[in-house]
């Protein structure tokens, strides 16, 4: 392992580090990223999220500022030197964890900040005096605004996932932040995938970037199956609980579209039998930590998520991914199922993909450039909510038919259910019931009951009620009179 790590010219305290981390050798961004980093050139690194890209800039970054490491406390000898932003508190979080995990034997400070928890905390810290920040863009400007955080010295960016930073959502935020830093400052550019605009939109401000690409770009890593479900809409949860009861699912990480669909499935879940919880940014950060906690510990079996989610999680072993709602963005397919089949380990990815899903899961597979393999599962084929009840009304029309049709082959009827079956047929045509003076007569049979015919009309004699028998043989006996002409 330190063979490997020790060519690419790291320190003592960093393989001392990455040893201690069970790392046996580097990753292909890894080891292709790390020199580009350590000799100061601006970096665009493509790689497949779960191969190391995080540590692809954090150990090298680390490296260059370890030269200047001091264990002074006073503020002005910890300068902010390196600012990483990420898009979502989850990934702050995580790349704090790595940034901390490998530079634990170096005379380094570094803090994260986000949205969601308290401000002053972390403004006390960063008075205190920090050498590197992993900020969100939104909080970062609301320091920046009340003068606790100073970025006049920095000298490495970093933009993690930076396809979303750069989306057009963020644009505003990075350009403000980007106007607030030094010029001469080295730029790095971390993602697993990069559109071509947003290659265009990087190179405004980055100088002759290097560029690795691990893998092809917007590619899902090889080792994750990927299955689609056709399924009816309103049978998506039916079928994500059938999956997961009888596969024996226990840790499936499940993305919906919007927040409150994820806390909706989440409680439909649970009064299904299934332990599951939902994150996504209504809820406050602690408490979503909490969550996150307890599926990374194996006490919750699925967590649902929106995309908010998708980009940073970092959960060992994760074996399954269930996109419950596909995304807009064929790009967020790749990063959503790349939270399985992280570190060299398979994982499964399942879509469930309804009739308005199909563009959606057209857009991706072009993406990707491959077929999504489709399969049904028995019982929750398309349309098979709808065709059981056609089929279970399908003999009571022909029974209706053939009562209209055949009127002596029923004899038993008006033995056994004398006064039961003129009611069923009373309540059925209520509005249309017979005229006073009129009754039902006999009618020729028909090829159609719901069209007869209509013969010629007969006067009717006096004011005599239709018995019930008479009733019962005819199958709309509100419908005609004594002649068969159709009444009203």
């Amino acid at each position: 392992m330190s063979n490997s790590f020790t060519n690419l010219g790291l320190s003592a305290e960093l393989l001392r580090a990455v040893a201690e981390q069970g790392h046996t050798e580097p990753t292909p961004i890894q080891t292709q990223a790390i020199p580009i980093v350590l000799c100061g050139r601006d970096l665009l690194g493509a790689a497949q999220t779960g191969t190391g890209k995080t540590a692809g800039f954090a150990l090298p970054l680390l490296q260059r500022l370890a030269t200047g490491a001091n264990a002074s406390t006073s503020p002005a000898r910890h300068p902010v030197r390196v600012l990483i932003l990420v898009p979502t508190r989850e990934l702050a979080a995580q790349v704090q964890d790595s940034v901390r995990t490998y530079g634990k034997y170096l005379k380094l400070r570094s803090t994260v900040i986000y949205g969601g928890v308290g401000f002053n905390p972390q403004a006390d810290e960063l008075r205190r005096g920090v050498d590197i920040v992993v900020a969100t863009p939104g909080r970062l400007l609301d320091h920046v605004q009340q003068r606790t955080i100073d970025l006049r010295k920095v000298e490495i960016l970093v933009l993690d996932e930076a396809d979303r930073m750069l989306d057009m959502g963020f644009i505003p935020a990075i350009r403000r932040i980007l106007a607030l830093l030094p010029a001469g400052r080295q730029n790095l550019l971390f993602s697993a995938t990069f559109p071509d605009e947003i290659r265009k939109l990087a190179g405004s401000f980055m100088r002759d970037p290097a560029t690795v690409e691990v893998a092809r770009r917007n590619l899902p890593i090889e080792l994750i199956s990927q299955i689609a479900h056709p399924v009816d809409k309103d049978r998506k949860r039916d079928l994500l609980a059938h999956l997961v009861k009888t596969n024996n699912w226990q840790q499936v990480l499940v993305f919906t579209r919007t927040k409150h669909g994820a806390n909706r499935l989440a409680q439909q879940l649970e009064r299904d039998g299934i332990d599951a919880d939902a994150i996504h940014g209504n809820k406050s950060q602690p408490a979503r930590m909490r969550t996150l906690k307890r599926f990374k510990d194996n006490e919750l079996q699925v967590l649902v998520a929106t995309d908010i989610a998708s980009r940073g999680l970092d959960i060992e072993e994760l074996p399954h991914v269930v996109n419950y709602d596909l995304p807009h963005v064929p790009e967020d397919y790749v990063h959503r199922i790349g939270r399985t089949g992280r570190a060299g380990l398979s994982g499964e990815a399942v879509s469930l993909v309804c009739g308005e899903d199909r563009p959606l899961l057209a857009a991706i597979e072009r993406l990707i450039n491959k077929r999504i393999e489709q399969r049904s599962v028995a019982g929750f084929e398309p349309g098979s909510s709808f065709h059981a009840p056609a089929r279970q009304a399908e003999p009571q029309r022909h029974q209706r038919q053939g009562r209209g049709q055949q009127p002596a082959a029923q004899p038993h009827h008006r033995k056994s259910g004398n006064h039961q079956q003129p009611n069923r047929q009373g309540r059925r045509h209520e509005p249309r019931a017979p005229a006073h003076g009129q009754h039902a007569g006999p009618q020729p049979q028909r090829p159609q009951a719901r069209q007869p015919p209509q013969p010629r009309q007969r006067p009717h004699h006096g004011n005599r009620q239709p018995s019930p028998q008479r009733v019962q043989t005819q199958p709309f006996p509100a419908l005609f009179d004594t002649s068969g002409r159709k009444a009203g």
